[in-house]
């Protein structure tokens, strides 16, 4: 027989798997053109410009650059966030295993 503990702990897992699925559009073209037109790229190709100039690099260096840093930060807050969940799941596991007085 399950505890509710590990039944809770699988509960759990479930729920992070399940809201990790996105539903996928398939209308890539249109995506990728609003993206393209969008401010946010105006900005980063001022971005751009502006680094590779400070930098003395060609433009195609500055934009892999820009890149490898915002998936750097991504990848840094990613495992952050996940730490932190994995302390509160443990806090959470030493709460509920503690025998009540």
């Amino acid at each position: 027989m399950i505890s509710e503990t590990q039944e809770s702990v699988q509960l759990l897992n479930t729920a992070i798997i399940k809201s990790k699925e996105k539903k996928i559009d398939n209308n890539f073209e249109d995506r990728l053109a609003d993206a393209c037109h969008s401010p946010e790229m105006e900005a980063l190709s001022v971005a751009i410009t502006f680094l590779s100039e400070k930098q003395k690099i060609s433009r195609d260096q500055a934009a892999i650059s820009l890149i490898e840093r915002m998936r750097e930060l991504d990848s840094i807050w990613n495992d952050y966030v996940m730490m932190e969940g994995i302390s509160n799941l443990k806090d959470l596991l030493t709460k509920s295993n503690k025998p009540t007085q």
